[in-house]
């Protein structure tokens, strides 16, 4: 029988079995936690500091349960990692000869259904979409998975892909020709007989949660879920538990029924002619709003004179569509799919147009981008159905992430979740922060809103990114600020003559990026949103973090802006009860890529003087890493200056770290 004091101890099972593996209280701490709330059918709150060990603090309990267990992660890559690196790694720790089972969403696997008839169709959009296509043949015939991430020499982003799967709505399910062979079908059985599933969020709500057929027994035979980088739940949550529908769906729709009225009811032209018609309002509801992107709720929409007609005669050629389909339904496996598909559009669309059940609000808004155009109902608030489902059934639910609590405070996460009697911990990590990093603010800089600012970010970084050598993220809050220091930080390199490569969010897919920046060793990478979090650059390729602004969401968005006024509403203080924390996380994530190891060392520098102007500042200080605090430049060039790890700054990290700034 294991025990977690000795497997976690510095001569224990981890130890010995884990190469670089070294004993950490927090994760003893953590693992204990866990261990109760799975006896007790609990839910736990534990957020675990960077370097805490977190994983095996959760997979250890988890494994010695000895019941079935699903673990959901943010992402592909992280539920990649997780399977392939971190879940073999406690199974040699424990020789647990547990069965695990890797599970991805549909659009993950081949579809021997689509591939063929694309196959056979013979048109594509890209010129070496057939060569791709064939290649992708040929792995599905030897594959025993038909996972597209396994098929060497064919890019994950090959538009052939689109060839070669299915999605919820264009799925045939059991009435496929090739049901029996379906490598979807094959990993959800796979699942079903497995101890422990790997998972990732969207997967988790949208075929777990809303019990997508085949898979929908999973959940409530576990006995133990684990919500991993659970700080991204509630707006995954709201994502599946809202609707959205947009102009790539209506066009793929209108796009496959006039391809099946060609080949399957050529004698039927009407069939053809409503596609055509549809595709074609389709594209006008798009070009009834400007060419730049839009966010409006639907009470806004008043303002553009064309929005009206377009929409009447969308609804209009989707019902002409949906009627002569209907007639056509019987005659094809294909045809009928595109029938109940346009039924499900209709619905979503009428659903979109009227009025919610007041006790459980949605915010009805529209977004436009360059070529697109979506129409979304999100729920205000996810407590309600997100905390129901955790007290279904006798079941241990673990949430966890680095980023939890504001403070040590679990309340703006509770309340979202509707979580608010859960079970909570919170370790510290391990790393000793006033030495191994910097906090700068610098003076003098305009406030965040005016339009200078980015120049002023751009200048107050040159100093910085000069004695760290580049290796350096810079991270904004808006893709306009971040293109801007672009051409700012261009002119600056090329005028300085330094050679540091700048890579930057857009210009090449994320892990390229990273491992370029990872190769170069002095580089600079701008990025945006989605490198505040789940990036881990370790050692000394990554130094310097610099934050442009505050991550506040903006106010002016239809769902921030409509949570506001429902706070307000109900009496409560939005700003401090939802945006201040919200803000405070998201930093906390962005903050987090710096330090990942003992060894690194680094200077996080954040442009927002609110940091240290405003009353609130202190609470948004006190959720970053203690790390020593400075608004003088001096100090970050003398910690630079200083190849030692310790002390890092004589005299400054002695001071009490609260006051240094």
């Amino acid at each position: 029988m294991f025990d977690l004091k000795s497997l976690f101890s510095p001569e224990g099972a981890c130890a010995t079995v884990l190469p670089g593996w070294r004993s950490r209280p927090q994760q003893l701490a953590m693992a204990e936690a866990v261990e109760r709330a799975i006896a007790d059918n609990s839910v736990l709150l534990a957020e675990a500091g960077t370097g805490t060990g977190k994983t095996l603090a959760y997979l250890i309990p988890a494994l010695l349960s000895g019941g079935k267990v699903v673990i959901s992660t943010g992402t592909k890559a992280l539920q990649d990692q997780l399977f392939h690196r971190d879940l073999p790694a406690a199974r040699r720790a424990l020789k647990s000869p547990v069965k695990v089972a890797l599970l991805k969403g549909r659009a993950n696997y081949v579809c021997h259904h689509h591939l063929q008839r694309n196959l056979a169709d013979g048109r594509f959009a890209h010129r070496d979409d057939a060569a791709w296509l064939q290649k992708i043949a040929r792995f599905a015939e030897t594959s025993s998975s038909g996972d597209r991430a396994e098929a060497e020499g064919i890019p994950e982003d090959a538009t052939a892909w689109q060839y070669a799967i299915s999605s919820r709505d264009t799925c045939l399910g059991s009435e496929c020709s090739h049901f029996k062979d379906c490598f979807v079908m094959a990993a959800r059985k796979a699942a079903l007989d497995a101890e422990v599933v790997v998972v990732n969020h969207h997967l988790f709500f949208a075929d777990l949660w809303l019990k997508d057929e085949g898979v929908a027994e999973l959940l409530p035979a576990c006995n133990t879920v684990v919500l991993d980088e659970a700080h991204q739940l509630a707006e995954t949550a709201a994502q599946f538990f809202g609707e959205t529908l947009s102009t790539a769906q209506l066009l793929d729709l209108a796009g496959d029924t006039k391809r099946l009225a060609a080949v399957k009811a050529g004698d039927f032209p009407a069939l053809r002619r409503a596609a055509e018609d549809l595709a074609k309002v389709t594209r006008d509801l798009r070009l009834a709003f400007p060419q730049n992107p839009v966010k409006s709720t639907i009470a806004e929409l008043a303002r553009y004179d064309k929005w009206p007609d377009a929409l009447k005669a969308l609804s209009s050629a989707l019902d002409e569509t949906a009627k002569l389909l209907e007639t056509q339904a019987e005659r094809d496996a294909d045809l009928k799919n595109c029938f109940e598909r346009a039924q499900a559009v209709q619905a979503t669309l009428a659903s979109w147009q009227r009025a919610d059940d007041p006790d459980n609000p949605r915010v009805h808004w529209l977004e436009t981008t360059l070529s697109s155009l979506l129409l979304h109902a999100t729920p205000l608030s996810v407590g309600a159905m997100f905390g129901a489902k955790l007290t279904e059934r006798a079941q241990a639910w673990i949430l966890t992430s680095a980023t939890l609590a504001v403070g040590g405070d679990f309340t703006h996460l509770k309340t979202r979740l509707g979580i608010e009697t859960a079970e909570t911990l919170c370790v510290d990590s391990p790393f000793d922060y006033p030495r191994q990093g910097v906090l700068y603010v610098p003076q003098g800089l305009p406030a965040p809103n005016t339009p200078d600012f980015t120049d002023a970010v751009v200048n107050a970084a040159l100093p910085v990114l000069e004695v760290s050598r580049g290796r350096a993220f810079i991270l904004f809050t808006s893709l306009r600020a971040l293109e801007k220091a672009r051409g700012l930080l261009f002119d600056a390199f090329k005028a300085r003559g330094w050679d540091y490569p700048l890579l930057v969010q857009g210009d090449a897919p994320k892990n390229e990026l990273l491992a370029r920046f990872q190769k170069a060793g002095n580089a600079v990478l701008l990025g945006s949103q989605s490198f505040w979090e789940g990036v881990d650059m370790p050692g000394d390729a990554l130094s310097v973090v610099i934050i442009d602004k505050l991550p506040f969401q903006p106010p002016d968005d239809p769902v921030v802006a409509a949570r506001i006024a429902q706070a307000e509403k109900n009496g409560g203080k939005p700003f401090m009860d939802y945006q201040l924390p919200h803000a405070a996380i998201s930093l906390k994530q962005g903050a987090g890529r710096l330090i990942r190891t003992e060894t690194d060392r680094g200077v996080l520098m954040i442009c927002d003087t609110r940091l240290a102007d405003k009353p609130y500042g202190r609470l948004l200080l006190n959720a970053l890493p203690a790390m020593t605090r400075t608004r003088k430049l001096e100090v970050v060039e003398r910690f630079f200056a200083s190849p030692l790890a310790s002390p890092v700054i004589e005299g400054e990290a002695a001071q009490p770290v609260p006051h240094v700034l």
